[in-house]
């Protein structure tokens, strides 16, 4: 059994213009150990999907329908008291921007010890020498010195490196990371996520990477989620994604990669900006920025494919090709010249 089963996800964000679907059907599972990226532009649902797990949504959001399962144990409906356990025990978050992740008027070992405090049976002498021990576990020199000092005495990565020793504190089953790396240089990328990894392999957690950095999820990641439009275009194995990539979003991430092969030249972006949640389009969200939409993605929606058993996509492309070769013969003429149809 999977450690954690997202089935048909949908959450949605109630405002004045109307509902935005800001999550709509999404499906995945996490095993024990493994490390899971989310990959997407930003607005593609990829935050509110980990905020729905742990069930932190701003007042307007709701979960409206789907499962969430932590252990076999449905945690949609749980309530809070039920969450309150779940929170930092079980799922912890590393929060996108440190900064605001820590209160600028209390010290770093105050906020370290009161998450200790919360969420464990750990006395304050216990929940010190806890709060001591996860800063040297992320390379904070002197802990016992820096426990008494405040967030503005540290720099942007070591500051990333406290909120992490906070989200591990509790030793929990799943670390969320929601753009651990963002407004880090290069250098501290590196460092950030040569810790993530290492961590990870010593306390055996199971990790979910919220990211729009492919190269961070070709470091890190064992499977991977595309997101666009609070859906899942596609999914798979790193290894399928990168160098087998079956819709035409991903294919359009990973052009815009610049890399060692790619120095001199332009590089390539997607078209376009992403769509209005408020007003999705009748067919595939992607075909207004799509080069190579054809009459069928206008007006319907491509069903999840497998491509194997590894990898599984949602795009017309692949039902094209299959119907050039053959391997399927659609009902209709109508629809049949759509999907031939690349104009």
């Amino acid at each position: 059994m999977a450690l954690l089963e997202v089935k048909d996800l949908r959450t949605s964000f109630f405002t004045d213009a109307g509902e935005v679907k800001a999550v709509n059907g999404v499906s995945f599972n996490l095993d024990h150990g493994k490390v899971l990226g989310i990959v997407g532009e930003s607005g593609s649902g990829k935050s509110v999907t980990a905020y729905s797990i742990m069930q932190i949504l701003a007042t307007t959001g709701k979960i409206v329908g789907g499962s969430i399962k932590l252990d076999g144990q449905e945690l949609v409906g749980a309530g809070e008291k039920v969450m309150k356990n779940v929170r930092g025990n079980k799922v912890s978050i590393i929060f996108q921007d440190p900064m605001t992740s820590l209160n600028p008027t209390y010290t770093i070992g105050h906020q370290l010890m009161e998450a200790i405090l919360l969420h464990t049976n750990r006395n304050k002498k216990q929940a010190y020498e806890r709060a001591v021990e996860m800063l040297r576990l992320v390379n904070i020199n002197e802990p016992e010195k820096r426990m008494k000092q405040y967030p503005h005495e540290f720099s942007g990565g070591m500051r990333q490196r406290i909120v992490i020793a906070m989200a591990l504190a509790c030793e929990p089953d799943i670390l969320i990371a929601d753009e651990p790396t963002t407004a880090l240089d290069v250098t501290i990328q590196a460092q950030i996520l040569e810790l993530m990894i290492s961590l990870q392999k010593e306390l055996g957690m199971a990790i979910i990477m919220i990211t729009h950095d492919l190269g961070v999820v070709a470091q890190l990641c064992d499977e991977v989620v595309v997101m666009y439009a609070g859906s899942i275009c596609e999914q798979g194995t790193a290894d399928e994604i990168f160098y087998n990539p079956k819709h035409e979003y991903t294919k359009g991430l990973l052009r815009s990669i610049p890399t060692a092969n790619t120095a001199g030249t332009k590089l390539q972006p997607i078209t376009g900006t992403p769509i209005d949640l408020l007003n999705m389009p009748k067919g595939c969200p992607f075909a207004p920025r799509c080069e190579a939409a054809m009459k069928v993605c206008i007006y319907n929606t491509a069903e999840r494919a497998e491509i194997n058993c590894d990898h599984a996509a949602a795009c017309w492309m692949n039902v094209k090709a299959k119907v050039e070769s053959g391997e399927i013969i659609l009902d209709g003429a109508d629809k049949k010249e759509e999907v031939a149809d690349n104009e």
